[in-house]
Formats: C-alpha cells, sequence, structure tokens
C-alpha cells in the first residue's frame, strides 16, 4: 500500500451508505480501507436506499454514537435518522474535528448503473461530498443476493488507493460497480460511461383492511443503450465499472441550440 500522506498526518476518510450503519457492505468496506488512513463512519440508522439526494428539512436529524470495529480496533462512528446526503452534511459540519480528505459511499447492496444513479442513495452521499469540495467515490455490488462483498471490498481499496495518490478533478466523483463473480473471475476495471436506460413501471391498485385505496409500485428495467464502454456492458462482461460522474447536469452541447429558439416573441 503506498500512499502521499505521512503516518502523522494520515488522511481522514469518511463512510456512509444507505443501507443502514449496521448492513453488511459498510462493514466490508470499513474492513477493506483498515490501515489507509483514519476512519470514521457516519450513515443512516435506517435503511434509507432509493431515497436519491433527499435532504430533511422538517423535522430534526438526530444521531448517536455507535459501536464499530475494523481489525485494528474500534473507529468513531455515528448512526444518523436522516438520509445519506443528511449524514454527510451533518459529519463535515458538525460531527467531524476535521474535514474528511476522501469520502467513500457503499458497499451498496446491489448495482448503481444506467439512471439507478439518479435514484441512489449511495451514490448521493458521494455526491453531496463531492459538492462540498471532498474526493468521493460510491461502490455497488452487483446482486441483491449475495451477503459476500470481500471482492468489492478489495476493488474498493485498489481505487481508493488511487484517488488517494492522485485526487480527483473538482466536482467529479467515481461510481463504481463491481459484478457479483469470485475474484479469479473478475477481469479488471474498466473506465466506463453511463449506459442510457430507465424503468417501465406499473402500479397495482389494492385496498387495504379500512377500504382504502393503495398502490405497490413494480418495474422492469430496459436498457436503451447498446453502444460501447457503459457501465452496463463492463458489468456484463465481468469487468469493474469505474464511471466518473459530475453534478453539474447542464447539457453544454444543446446550449446553443436551445439559445437560439425564440425566446421573446414569434
Amino acid at each position: 500500500m503506498s500512499s502521499s500522506y505521512s503516518s502523522s498526518d494520515r488522511p481522514l476518510i469518511l463512510i456512509c451508505n444507505d443501507d443502514g450503519i449496521d448492513a453488511p457492505g459498510i462493514q466490508s468496506l470499513a474492513t477493506a480501507l483498515d490501515g489507509y488512513g483514519e476512519l470514521c463512519v457516519v450513515a443512516p440508522e435506517q435503511e434509507q436506499s432509493a431515497v436519491g439526494h433527499a435532504i430533511t428539512v422538517r423535522d430534526p436529524v438526530r444521531a448517536h454514537s455507535y459501536e464499530f470495529d475494523v481489525p485494528s480496533g474500534p473507529i468513531c462512528a455515528w448512526a444518523v435518522t436522516g438520509t445519506p446526503a443528511d449524514c454527510i452534511k451533518l459529519a463535515t459540519h458538525q460531527l467531524l474535528d476535521r474535514q474528511p480528505d476522501l469520502v467513500v459511499s457503499g458497499i451498496n447492496r446491489g448495482p448503481n448503473t444506467a439512471v439507478n444513479i439518479l435514484y441512489s442513495g449511495t451514490v448521493s452521499a458521494a455526491t453531496e461530498a463531492a459538492i462540498l469540495g471532498f474526493d468521493a467515490v460510491a461502490v455497488s455490488l452487483c446482486s441483491f443476493t449475495l451477503d459476500e462483498y470481500e471482492v468489492a471490498g478489495r476493488y474498493a481499496e485498489k481505487i481508493v488507493e488511487q484517488v488517494l495518490d492522485e485526487g480527483l478533478p473538482p466536482g467529479v466523483l467515481l461510481n463504481v460497480n463491481v459484478p457479483a463473480k469470485p475474484m479469479d473471475e473478475v477481469k479488471g476495471i474498466r473506465v466506463t460511461r453511463q449506459a442510457r436506460s430507465r424503468w417501465e413501471e406499473s402500479f397495482e391498485a389494492r385496498v387495504d383492511p379500512f377500504d382504502r385505496p393503495y398502490y405497490w409500485i413494480s418495474g422492469k428495467f430496459v436498457n436503451l443503450d447498446d453502444g460501447d464502454e457503459t457501465d452496463l456492458q463492463a458489468i456484463e462482461n465481468d469487468y469493474v465499472s469505474v464511471t466518473p460522474i459530475q453534478f453539474d447536469l447542464t447539457a453544454y452541447n444543446h446550449l446553443d441550440a436551445i439559445r437560439g429558439w425564440r425566446w421573446n416573441g414569434r
């Protein structure tokens, strides 16, 4: 393991997720990063999957210390009643003694590829960190059933080491997806783009015991992208996908065309 930090100036790595502070993925992530710096976990008290970039504005956000151990011993940890984005805001404004050098979110249960990036609380924690000016990485394991996070942890370790050495451009974070394969079946890392996709959703109407209607959502994921070098393609071919993403959503390629519309009359 190499690092540009001296032992007396170890980087502070803030760890978050959206599956909750007791999820096996965040424990595996902290274990994998043990030794890369000073670690602190600030994560939701309960599962916050698919909350996107929501923040809590109408209720208080509470935090309490939490027992969290890695191989080298206990580390700083807080369980927060809010969302993943709340966790990053609260950690960097109130809970930490100093600002983090890196924020790592995960390891998420299930993929955060293509359009799912927009819904993901895991990615949103890392995005909030990037908004605040910190290097950030989101890590997901592409399985909802596999409870073995060691391979994803080992790739998180490789990527974190690179980010600590190289740094990231302002406003850019890395979205990492790891195939649910044994280590010897993962072919390596590919730097990818976000695939185009959408969900085709349906709502089943039901009635509760008090005769009140409610709706149960279900959906089918649709890949709209048959191009090369996408996150979906990398995972399908047993590569780890590393996608640089940003929170600036401006469609720069279309600015001039839309500026040319007749905005001030016919």
